[in-house]
């Protein structure tokens, strides 16, 4: 499988994860709007509404793990997320502050700040990919009979935590250089002014997979370089007297996402559901009006982000770049907002009275054209090069008629078109198509599959086959593995 393939791989199995998070982001925007000021301190039904969207957007990397883990697992078996949680528990637990401050026999203040930022994406993403490799590996070894307890996929969630001890100890030396570099990069573009702010922002998109935007954000939003962009503008008239903000200026780093977030991804959920083939759309349109609805209220950008982030890399790419460019624009004609919680209609609404939001009610005319935008672009890109993404894979074939109502029957009969049970290795299946490894896929007659009601059939390597039956796929692939 070549790498674009295989980060595909990866998108459809964050589909699961990623879907709930619209419904998070909504509860925390809500009760913020409820207590913008408090964050619930100051209103029970604005905590209640916080805490509960924040238990799944604070704990995003973990959903990720046990997500990636399940959804690439070759059978979707529990164990492998259970493994990937595991995985995830073991990376973070060793590699969090206190832990590296004991192993390096090091003060915990001189503990890398990278370590702070250890519970991210990229760290879940990584720990899935890796237990589901695992499990596909091990789930079906046997062990001597004094250990047969640990057997099969009980063995997965052992090997994984071994695996991951490896890896923490390889993070350990490469994730503070990482993380510092990006650090001392965004240093270097501090005195650019809007030409710095719009590559900040583009970088900050672009680090979002991994999460490493942290460790720029730490450079223009708060303390680490002196501007502190965020907490001086909340201070309003205060950071005003105190000289710490400047009108026009202060908000730069913050401005040009609003249009971003609360009308160019929106656009692009748009695109991508009018790019959807015809008999997917329902289900698109569910996901994306929920995304589109999260980015444009609260802010929030991951539902929207990672729905194509990897299925269509080039597309996170042109994001990237019109994010900085909307900064930019943003930064350069002083139109400037900031927010508390995310660039969505909640802050901005609430910042408008703020002293230092100059012209800020531009960036929503800004924000218009950035939907037409990203529509237009998205829709021509999407076409050109026939991306995959939601409602646009292969996978997603029209549903065929079956030769007989009996699944088990059927699933004989594909049996024996595949060559028998003796040439099956594995058994697997996705939304709508068998993924098959055989010994022996020559002597597979494909006429006789589409005879049995395949919509059709694709070969990948030398060995591995998969045939598109629609909604039957996971039946058939249950009743196969049953007649084994």
């Amino acid at each position: 499988m070549n790498i674009l393939g295989y980060l595909q791989k990866i998108g459809r199995a964050l589909m699961v994860p990623v879907a709930v998070l619209p419904a998070a982001a909504i509860l925390m925007g809500v009760g913020y709007w409820i207590d913008p000021n408090g964050w619930g301190g100051d209103s029970a039904l604005a905590a209640f509404l916080i805490k509960a969207g924040a238990a799944i957007i604070d704990k995003m990397a973990i959903l990720f793990a046990v997500g990636v883990a399940y959804g690439m697992s070759k059978d979707k078996d529990g164990s492998a997320a259970l493994a990937g949680l595991v995985g995830f528990l073991v990376v973070t637990t060793l590699l969090s502050p206190g832990a590296v401050s004991q192993i390096q026999q090091i003060p915990l203040d001189q503990v890398p700040a990278a370590f702070g930022k250890i519970e991210n994406q990229f760290i879940g993403i990584l720990t899935g990919v890796i237990a589901a490799e695992l499990y596909n590996r091990f789930s079906g070894v046997e062990l001597h009979k004094a250990l047969a307890f640990f057997s099969g996929r009980r063995l997965v969630p052992i090997v994984t935590s071994v695996v991951m001890i490896v890896v923490s100890f390889i993070l350990m030396a490469v994730w503070p250089v990482i993380y510092g570099g990006l650090v001392s990069f965004g240093e270097s573009i501090v005195n650019l002014g809007s030409t710095g702010a719009g590559i900040y922002a583009f970088f900050n998109r672009l680090l979002i997979p991994i999460g490493l935007h942290h460790a720029l954000n730490s450079v223009f939003w708060f303390d680490v370089a002196g501007i502190n962009d965020i907490p001086n503008f909340l201070g309003g008239q205060s950071s005003i007297d105190a000289g710490k903000a400047v009108v026009g200026v202060t908000g730069m780093y913050q401005a040009g996402f609003f249009p971003i977030m609360m009308f160019g991804l929106p656009g692009a959920a748009l695109a991508i559901y009018h790019s959807a083939k015809k008999e997917n759309k329902d289900k698109v349109a569910s996901i994306m009006i929920a995304a589109a609805f999260a980015s444009f209220f609260t802010g929030v950008t991951e539902p929207l982000e990672f729905s194509f982030m990897f299925v269509a890399p080039v597309l996170y790419v042109i994001h990237a770049f019109l994010t900085g460019i909307s900064v930019f624009i943003a930064a350069s004609m002083h139109w400037i907002s900031g927010f508390g919680f995310s660039a969505g209609f909640v802050d901005m609404f609430i910042q408008s009275r703020n002293p230092l939001a100059t012209h800020w009610y531009m960036l929503i005319p800004q924000g218009l054209v950035f939907f037409g935008l990203y529509y237009v672009v998205f829709r021509a890109v999407i076409a050109k090069f026939n991306l995959k993404t939601p409602g646009r894979e292969d996978d997603e074939a029209v549903p065929v008629q079956a030769q007989t109502t009996d699944r088990t029957e059927l699933a004989r009969q594909y049996l024996e078109v595949l060559g028998g049970q003796e040439n099956l290795v594995t058994i697997d299946a996705c939304i709508t198509r068998l993924r098959l490894t055989l010994k022996d896929r020559s002597i597979v007659d494909e006429r006789k599959l589409k005879a049995l009601g395949a919509a059709g059939v694709v070969k990948l390597g030398e060995q591995n086959l998969q045939v598109i039956l629609g909604p039957l796929a996971e039946i058939i692939a249950g009743e196969m593995k049953a007649l084994r």
